[in-house]
């Protein structure tokens, strides 16, 4: 099978390639800067594309018979751009993929969308996911669409942003750091992703998955968990939301290069403040439509190593 993996460079865009590879796929990795494909297998091809350009992205699907479009901007930071930054790499970026993929005859479009996506969402990432989604279902492909939870492991950033939100010993969060996730290892869901990829006998087309971890865990427990591998307790301080509203609403106002600039402030804004007020969980794990028992997943705790 020729795969093209859009986005191939990235954080989970490198597992699956990887994944594809080991496989006995024909791989290839377009991203914005191919000379971060250092992690990839020799075997794996590359190509360069902006999602937003599609004219940068269109020669690269001539001759895929299955492409998985991974590219996204962070939930968990405001955006370089502002929050139309989604809507460009999103939606658009998600259209452009579409055409092209339809242009060339590809067969399969694997989308990796988000829990909570939502054309008339929240907040613009979950909007921009949601209007991402339709244009994939519209399209004349046979289509796949997988929502995970927060995605951790080697190169992701969960982690290290709540490490850079939380400070250890006492941190200040907001309404005491209650929202809920439901974090999945990238390495137990780059196969899953293959699986849809792979698509035998079309059994995961027309479908949407929606996939979390083998745990749920509040931001404060993350928190907790981030600092007990380097040896440091947390104590969390509840922050009314209220407040919280107010202070990180002041923030869309703050260029982002000066809070990047700032230790312990991450760049956030209102968009970050309205996502803290939902759960990123699932109602019904369907991890196991890939063969896969939700307890026989990887806990963060494990992944730490606490």
């Amino acid at each position: 099978m020729r795969a093209l993996v859009v986005g191939g460079t990235g954080f989970i865009g490198t597992h699956l390639c990887r994944e594809l590879n080991e496989r006995g796929h024909d791989v290839t990795a377009l991203s914005r800067s191919p000379g971060d494909a250092a992690a990839l297998p020799e075997d794996v091809g590359t190509a360069m594309g902006d999602v937003t350009a599609y004219d940068s992205i269109e020669g690269s699907f001539a001759g895929a018979e299955v492409v998985v479009n991974l590219v996204a901007l962070s939930p968990l930071f405001r955006p370089k751009g502002g929050n139309e930054a989604h809507y460009r790499v999103h939606r658009d970026g998600t259209e452009n993929v579409v055409r092209a993929a339809e242009t060339h005859g590809v067969r399969r479009l694997v989308q990796l969308s988000a829990l909570g996506a939502d054309p008339d969402g929240d907040t613009a990432y979950v909007r921009s996911k949601g209007q991402a989604e339709a244009h994939v279902r519209e399209s004349e492909l046979e289509w796949v669409i997988v929502r995970p939870s927060v995605v951790f492991g080697d190169g992701g950033e969960f982690v290290r942003y709540t490490k850079r939100l939380a400070t250890p010993y006492v941190t200040p969060l907001p309404g005491g750091g209650t929202t809920r996730f439901q974090p999945i290892w990238v390495g137990d869901l780059a196969p899953m992703i293959a699986d849809a990829t792979e698509g035998s006998d079309g059994d995961h087309d027309g479908e949407t998955y929606e996939i979390g971890g083998p745990e749920v865990l509040t931001l404060a427990d993350v928190a907790r968990l981030a600092h007990a591998a380097d040896g440091r307790p947390v104590s969390v301080v509840s922050v009314p939301m209220g407040l919280a509203e107010i202070g990180l609403r002041s923030l869309d106002r703050v260029p982002g290069s000066v809070l990047d600039a700032v230790p312990g402030v991450p760049r956030m804004g209102s968009d970050q403040y309205r996502s803290l007020q939902f759960d990123n969980t699932v109602a019904d794990n369907d991890a196991a439509a890939f063969g896969v028992e939700e307890s026989g997943l990887r806990r963060l705790s494990a992944y730490l190593g606490v």
